[in-house]
């Protein structure tokens, strides 16, 4: 395989990703999303660093090893949010998420003006 393959399978993970982040109402799809967006980034960091004039300094490897440590992050704490927001909510469709709060917030500056 040569490098423009690599880069292929990354541009159509990452559209996937994409398109699965922008379409979807369900905050945790909306993660899976997110995280596939990710692996494609790490996919072209370690074809770059395969391909590149020195293969053997490891600095695509160590880019990809620390982009899938906060991908691990990003989706622990997305995960925790998205827990205790069903757990107050009951819900986890993004469009109720936002129109309760923002009606929240809206009650909230009513009861301070009075």
């Amino acid at each position: 395989m040569n490098l423009s393959s690599y880069l292929m399978v990354a541009a159509i993970l990452f559209a996937i990703g994409l398109g699965i982040a922008l379409t979807r109402r369900n905050a945790i799809l909306v993660l899976i999303g997110i995280e596939l967006m990710l692996n494609a980034a790490n996919l072209n960091l370690v074809a770059f660093w395969r391909f590149s004039a020195h293969p053997d300094a490891l600095t695509g490897m160590l880019f990809a090893l620390f982009s899938i440590a906060v991908a691990a992050a990003e989706a622990a704490v997305g995960l925790g949010l998205a827990i205790a927001w069903h757990r107050h909510a009951k819900t986890t469709d993004l469009d109720i998420m936002t129109r309760q709060d923002a009606t929240t917030r809206l009650e909230t500056e009513t009861r301070m003006d009075a």
